[in-house]
């Protein structure tokens, strides 16, 4: 790759930014005091919480367990530390509860999980859609 090109009236600068040719949008730039302010005023969603909301934003529901596996943390602390304190505050609800799989004959042969070990399935709730999207719109 070959060396940049700079004009030597930019020799003593501080900074240069690229062209607008070669970045397009760079919404990220402010990531930082965006989410400070957004944390500031919002008191009951700390930074784990709010990088969570933003990683199960485009979902519908979910397990915890699938959420352990694809975001890197142990279910358990997942659970205790992230999910249950959200469901307390409001920003997810359980979609489908315990005991909500059908009880038809069909399902229970060809599915694994039975009313007795079905995973309950959360999901976001409007609050924390609305949230989501307030962080979206500071950035």
């Amino acid at each position: 790759m070959p060396k940049s090109t700079v004009k030597k009236t930019r020799l003593f600068r501080e900074v240069s930014k690229l062209p607008d040719k070669y970045v397009k949008n760079n919404h990220l730039k402010n990531l930082r005091s965006a989410t400070d302010s957004f944390l500031d005023s919002n008191p009951d969603i700390t930074r784990s919480y709010l990088n969570l909301m933003l990683f199960l934003y485009d979902l519908e529901f979910f397990t915890i367990s699938w959420v352990a596996e694809n975001y890197g943390m142990y279910k358990k602390n997942l659970a205790d530390r992230m999910i249950y304190p959200l469901v307390a505050s409001g920003y997810l609800y359980k979609h489908f509860d315990k005991l909500t799989p059908s009880q038809t004959l069909e399902d229970h042969l060809f599915r694994d999980e039975t009313k007795y070990n079905y995973r309950v399935r959360y999901a976001l709730s409007q609050k924390g859609r609305l949230a989501v999207q307030r962080f979206y719109n500071s950035l």
